[in-house]
């Protein structure tokens, strides 16, 4: 499909008056058709009594610490530690250092799938060593069929930029299918009076007022897909998605394919 019929869009919103949630709230939702297949939803609130706003999945912020709740559950912990190992083979004992490198892994791997210091090991390789692991207590029954790069924390540094928001990969593929439509979402949005931002996923709460949400979209007013992450994180998402059977094809965009920073990961 063109790009002129790719992106539909309908919105509900608060501006045509409401009397839901007491009138505390003003709400604007975006429906946004990426592909014939998927339909794309996300949902802004303000919180006008705190003003905060409470997002979905459009804006996230990701630190070099784990999140408190990941080391409040010993299960929360062995995750961190299972991914901070570099070999099947490898027993690491807890630290902050060591929490830090598996938090750092598990980010790469929730946003690009198969990022780009990923190392996928050989079959023979992690199944022979399976049975001998030394940490049985991290699950998955010794399996730990990758390793990563020493670059990883580069690309992390990449992703993270130090918890400055950023639009996941995924939702800007997404929304970049609907630029006109995202971009009304967000004017409207950024027209709020807030100081705070509560995003549904990784770090919360961000003091992010309207000017710096703005800003998070400005490949929209660009017009252009770049963004700030390693393009070697990002080629797993444009390879996949060049690869898509016609039926789960996205539309085209005229913002271009998703393209990265070199990293010489």
């Amino acid at each position: 499909a063109s790009s002129s019929s790719a992106a539909s869009s309908t919105a509900a919103s608060s501006a045509f008056g409401s009397a839901l949630f007491g009138g505390e709230f003003e709400f604007e939702v975006l429906t946004a058709k990426a592909s014939r297949e998927s339909v794309y939803q996300e949902a802004a609130f303000l919180h006008k009594p705190s003003r905060t706003l409470l997002l979905c999945d459009a804006v996230i912020s990701t630190s070099a610490e784990p999140p408190p709740i990941l080391l409040s559950e010993p299960e929360y912990r062995r995750a961190l530690l299972y991914h901070a190992r570099d070999d099947p083979l490898e027993k690491v004992e807890e630290s902050p250092a060591v929490l830090r490198k598996g938090w750092e892994r598990i980010a790469l791997f929730a946003n690009f799938f198969m990022p780009g210091s990923l190392v996928t090991l050989e079959t023979g390789a992690w199944l022979s060593a399976a049975p001998r692991t030394p940490m049985p207590e991290l699950g998955w029954g010794g399996v730990l069929p990758f390793s990563w790069k020493a670059s990883t924390s580069k690309a992390f540094d990449a992703f993270s930029a130090g918890g400055r928001p950023a639009v996941a990969p995924i939702i800007q593929i997404i929304l970049s299918r609907a630029p006109e439509q995202a971009s009304a979402w967000v004017q409207r949005v950024a027209s709020w009076d807030f100081v705070s931002v509560v995003p549904a996923h990784f770090d919360a709460p961000l003091a992010v007022g309207p000017k710096e949400f703005a800003s998070t979209f400005d490949f929209l007013a660009k017009g252009t897909n770049e963004v700030r992450f390693c393009d070697e994180d990002v080629l797993f998402l444009r390879e996949a998605l060049e690869g898509l059977p016609p039926n789960l094809a996205l539309f085209d965009t005229p913002l271009g394919s998703l393209r990265g920073q070199r990293c010489d990961l």
